[in-house]
This record gives structure tokens, C-alpha cells and sequence, in this order.
């Protein structure tokens, strides 16, 4: 969803502003090493949890970002830029994929936040905590009835509050107020109608049907074929985040330090604790300084480092698969061979249609006059283009036992998807080039249950050196049947009448494949990533040999060290991490008080 590079970061610098905040930006300023918990990642999941603890005066935490603030970065700021934000800034980790055999041994751009919020800060802002079944299913992979949707509702219902939109509209008919809760994390609908949106609903009705119109995405239930308005983590017209909504109305408490520009390097044994080893010494460094800090945890220390940087940092300290960890020359303490296992993330495909306005954003992106007098318009009064996020409207779509083929349903249940929809209004750039000319549409597929499983695995010991990250697309047949099943939906969705105005053709090698071999083809040459990793630090029962951590959270053989991040989950839910990961964390933070009693 990328416009060209270099208007965005004239738009962005145009309003660029920073604000002073209560952060370190150097270990050396630390008032002090010690603290009740440490927080190694002030992400999406850190900060819930920063801002959680904190709440109780008697205890004190400290948070540790490798980014910088998140103050002043406009992309992270205005919906409409959050795709400046990516592949490669300075408020991202900037991986790359090994080749993968199944896209043609393509390496893809696998970015993620570095920066306060984490993925939070940087994310398209769209908002869905998928199907009820997907927690149930957590519950049955772990043997724990306590990770059932029935008793993690109220954690959703902490964690986020619908909010009116940045026009004001009357969203009667696009979402249900009822099934929002009162948390700090504010969603919205659509601040700025696009040409889509009306033809969306209209083709699910000439459908006869087939599409039905869901209400509110976070009904829970994802039943069938359905198509409704985008949910984003916009209020006020801005970003709402983790750094927004959690961290920032906590700065000001005594208890709670932040420190950012700071990488965690490793764990540091620091004794035993009930027969197991004991990690509450943290080692903390920064690129291009030899000189290394170590912060003490006296309760516990949580890794919130996300799917990538979470099984790097156990794997450096000597937590993972014993014969890898010495072969690379690195002392294993607990062998825990799931380490950095099980990677797994959502396929996404961009399907291009050329169109007959000049109403897109691809007219915004070409005009850079125009451009600016709509920054000014949302930074005078939150209106406008720039008050919207990329996409206004999605679906979630099952498929038949043809497409199945044998293979058992990857879904959680009869409520859950197999695929996504996600319409954009204009040239949704994702691995290449902005065309010079033409109005477009792009309507992204993704696969929500991917059977394709990969790896994050150590490349160096060096700590400031990226891991290996393979997330295997496309290696499994079912991943690839389904995604082209959602080409032929999609295509048969925008064939009703409602779209002869405005679409004048398909675009691309996508756009002109027809046979299903030609269209897999062309999927293998135009995956991306959804940025969606998940998985490697998997929860799985307290004594089952598999996984990283158990169902509370706590790393298996190890003493004090708990994990809260998308790593975690033992199996990617259909649905967009981000609504998923904040009900995960405020768990997690009733989990680490009643452990501590506090």
C-alpha cells in the first residue's frame, strides 16, 4: 500500500514535530539497575504491560525499546501516511526473508516496528479480533479452558472502545456499539467514503446472497461469506497505539522508566530457583558501542521483543535447540528445540483493477500540490483524505470441500475464515513500482489458516546481526489452492453490474492469468507478507514436550522469564494480529499480579 517514497517523507517532514517525553535515551542515564520487572520491548504487547503494572505504586518497571520515540513520526501519526512507514525507515526493523523455494526463491522485505508501539505504531491500522472458536482453539492446544473466548471477552472489552469517526457520520448500519468495550485503544469506521464502499455492500446484495453483509466484524462470528466496513484503531483522526493509549498516560508515574534506542543482547544466568535456572540479569547494548549494561529484575522479566526478535534474544542466552546453540558456539542451558519454531504468518496478494475516475489516491500521490493541501486540511481540522487509513471495507470468506481436497480444515471452526478481502482505493504498492499513469483499485487476499510453518533461527551470535527469518509461503498446496480460490472470488465478486462504471479491466500478470496453474504462478511472483508473524515462541501445555512457554506464559524450565507477544500464540487466528495481541497482553498482566499477588 506504499505511494512513492519521496512524497511521503516531504508530507511527513511538512509536519514533523517532537515533544519532549518522560524516556531515557541511553542506559548510562539510568537512575538505576534494579527494578521489580523489566519489559525488554516497548511494542504493542510491552507497553500493555509496562502500563498494567504500573497501575501499582509498590511495584517498579522499567521498559526497553530498541527504536526510538514514537513522538514526532508523522507517518505513525496520520492514518493516510501509515504507509510511509514501510519497507524500509528508521522506525522499522528492516529484515528480509531468505529466498523461498515456493515463490520462485523470491527474498521479500519483512519489516516490522522499531520504535515506541512497536507494530502498533506502524501497522494500516485495521482492526479485527477474529472468530470466538479461535480462542477455543487456544484453549484445546493448551489444555487450558482459561484461554476459552468465554473468559478472555473481558480482556477484549478492556482493551478497546469504538469511537466516532474522524467526519462525524452517523455509522448506524456499519458497526454495533454493543460489542464494544472501554478500553484506552479507540476504533473507529471509515472517516472518508470512498468509491468502493457503496458497490461492496450493493454487489453482496446482486449476489442473491452468496456475500452477506456483516454488521460489526467483531461480532465473533465469521460464518460463511461475508463482507462489512473496516474497523481502525483510529480516534480523533489519528493513531491510536500502544505507545498512544497505554504508554503515554503512564509517563508521568515515578515507578515506571522507559528506555529507548537500546537493544536487549541476551539473558543472563543468574543463578537457580526451585532447580530450574534463574534469568532475571538482563544485558542491554547499542549498535557501534562495545560498551554492555545489565538491569536486574527482582520478580520476573518479559519478553514483548515480538515473533522475530523474541526467540533471537532466548536463542542468544543459551534457550533453545542445545545442538544448534553449540554448534554456533553459544552455551545451552535449556534445551527447548521449539525455539524460533512453527513461524507462521498470513500470505497477502494484491489484486490490481484499473478504473475509470481519477477519484483514488493514486491521484493524490501524483499531485504533490494536492497532496499537501489535504495534510493541511487534517492537520487544521482532522478532515479528509488524511483522516482515513488505506482500506474501508473487507470480507471473510470460507471454502468448500473441493478447494479442501482432502486436507482437515485449517480453520478453528465453522465461524472462522479461510480467506480475506481487503478493498484499497488506489495502487496499493507491495513488492513493485508505482505505475506513472492510470486510477486503480486494489483488493488484497490473504490466507488466514496458512499451513506453511518456517523458522527463525540465528545467523550470527552477534546480537545486532538480523536472524534468519524463512516463513516458508506458499510451501504447503492448500495455501496456494486457497489463495487462488480468492483470486476467482474476488474476480467474481466485482463482475456484478455495480462495477461496469468503474472497473475498466484487470491489471498485471495477476490481472491477465486465467487458468488456475497461470494464476498460482503469478501468485508465487506477487506474495508479500501481511507482517503478521507469529508463533515461534508457541504456548502449548505445562507438560507437553512441544513449545516454548505454557499457558501462563512462563518459559518452560526456565525461572523468571515470561513471554508476551504474537510468539506466543500456538496457532495464528484468523484475524489481524493486533486485536488479538492486546487481548493476550491484558491477560498476561492479571496473570503477572496474581502470581505476584499484587
Amino acid at each position: 500500500m506504499r505511494p512513492p517514497r519521496s512524497l511521503l517523507f516531504a508530507l511527513s517532514v511538512a509536519l514533523t514535530h517532537f515533544a519532549n517525553a518522560a524516556v531515557y535515551t541511553d542506559p548510562a542515564q539510568l537512575s538505576k539497575f534494579d527494578y521489580d520487572f523489566i519489559v525488554a520491548g516497548g511494542g504493542s504487547a510491552g507497553n500493555v504491560i509496562a502500563s498494567r503494572l504500573s497501575e501499582i505504586k509498590e511495584v517498579s518497571v522499567l521498559v526497553i525499546e530498541a527504536g526510538g520515540s514514537n513522538e514526532g513520526v508523522m507517518p505513525s501519526v496520520i492514518p493516510f501516511l501509515a504507509p510511509a512507514n514501510l519497507p524500509a525507515t528508521l522506525t522499522t526493523w528492516n529484515y528480509t526473508t531468505t529466498p523461498q523455494p515456493a515463490l520462485f526463491n523470491r527474498v521479500l522485505s519483512y519489516p516490522s516496528g522499531r520504535l515506541l508501539g512497536g507494530s502498533s505504531s506502524i501497522n494500516f491500522l485495521t482492526y479485527t479480533r477474529g472468530a470466538d472458536e479461535e480462542y477455543d482453539r487456544w484453549a484445546r492446544l493448551t489444555g487450558d479452558p482459561s484461554w476459552e473466548w468465554k473468559n478472555l471477552r473481558s480482556y477484549y472489552l478492556k482493551s478497546e472502545r469504538l469511537v466516532p469517526p474522524a467526519d462525524n457520520h452517523d455509522t448506524t448500519g456499519q458497526v454495533d456499539p454493543y460489542l464494544h468495550g472501554h478500553g484506552p485503544i479507540a476504533v473507529s469506521a471509515p472517516g472518508f467514503a470512498s468509491v468502493v464502499d457503496s458497490r461492496v455492500v450493493s454487489s453482496s446484495r446482486e449476489l442473491g446472497g452468496i456475500f452477506t453483509y456483516n454488521l460489526d466484524m467483531q461480532s465473533g462470528n465469521l460464518d460463511g461469506i461475508i463482507i462489512g466496513v473496516v474497523q481502525s484503531t483510529v480516534g480523533g483522526s489519528k493513531r491510536s497505539s500502544s505507545a498512544t493509549a497505554y504508554l503515554e498516560p503512564a509517563l508521568n508515574r515515578p515507578n515506571l522508566d522507559v528506555l529507548i534506542n537500546t537493544e536487549v543482547t541476551r539473558l543472563i544466568l543468574s543463578g537457580m530457583s526451585k532447580r530450574r535456572p534463574k534469568f532475571t540479569k538482563v544485558e542491554l547494548g547499542r549498535l557501534n558501542d562495545d560498551k554492555r549494561y545489565i538491569v536486574t529484575a527482582g520478580k520476573e522479566v518479559i519478553l514483548s521483543a515480538g515473533a522475530i526478535g523474541t526467540p533471537k534474544i532466548l536463542m542468544l542466552s543459551g534457550i533453545g535447540n542445545q545442538t544448534v546453540l553449540s554448534s554456533m558456539g553459544i552455551k545451552p542451558v535449556v534445551d527447548l528445540p521449539d525455539v524460533g519454531q512453527n513461524l507462521q504468518d498470513h500470505p497477502l496478494l494484491p489484486n490490481y483493477f484499473l478504473v475509470n475516475t481519477k477519484n483514488t489516491f493514486d491521484t493524490i500521490v501524483r499531485n504533490g500540490t494536492f497532496a499537501f493541501e489535504l495534510l493541511v486540511q487534517w492537520n487544521a481540522t482532522g478532515q479528509g483524505w488524511f483522516a482515513n487509513p488505506p482500506a474501508n471495507n473487507l470480507g471473510f470468506i470460507r471454502v468448500n470441500k473441493t478447494v479442501l481436497n482432502g486436507v482437515p480444515d485449517p480453520s478453528a471452526g465453522p465461524g472462522g475464515a479461510h480467506f480475506e478481502f481487503l478493498f484499497v482505493n488506489g495502487f496499493a504498492v507491495a513488492d513493485n513500482a508505482f505505475p506513472p499513469i492510470g486510477n486503480f483499485i486494489t483488493v488484497y487476499t490473504a490466507v488466514m489458516n496458512p499451513l506453511s510453518h518456517g523458522a527463525v533461527t540465528l545467523a550470527s551470535v552477534d546480537p545486532f546481526v538480523s536472524p534468519n527469518i524463512n516463513p516458508a509461503f506458499m510451501t504447503h498446496r492448500l495455501d496456494i489452492a486457497t489463495m487462488v480460490e480468492a483470486v476467482k472470488t474476488i474476480r467474481r465478486f466485482v463482475s456484478t453490474e455495480v462495477w461496469n462504471d468503474l472497473i475498466a479491466s484487470r491489471y498485471g500478470e495477476l490481472g491477465a492469468a486465467e487458468e488456475d496453474e497461470s494464476i498460482a504462478n503469478a501468485i508465487r511472483r506477487t506474495v508479500v507478507t501481511t507482517w503478521h508473524p507469529s508463533c515461534t515462541a508457541r504456548m502449548s501445555p505445562a507438560n507437553a514436550s512441544w513449545g516454548v512457554v505454557g499457558p501462563k506464559l512462563l518459559v518452560k524450565g526456565v525461572s523468571g522469564v515470561r513471554v508476551v507477544d504474537t510468539s506466543v500464540f500456538p496457532v495464528l487466528p484468523g484475524a489481524h494480529t493486533i486485536g488479538p495481541v492486546y487481548i493476550l497482553a491484558e491477560r498476561a498482566a492479571d496473570l503477572i499480579k496474581k502470581a505476584w499477588k499484587l
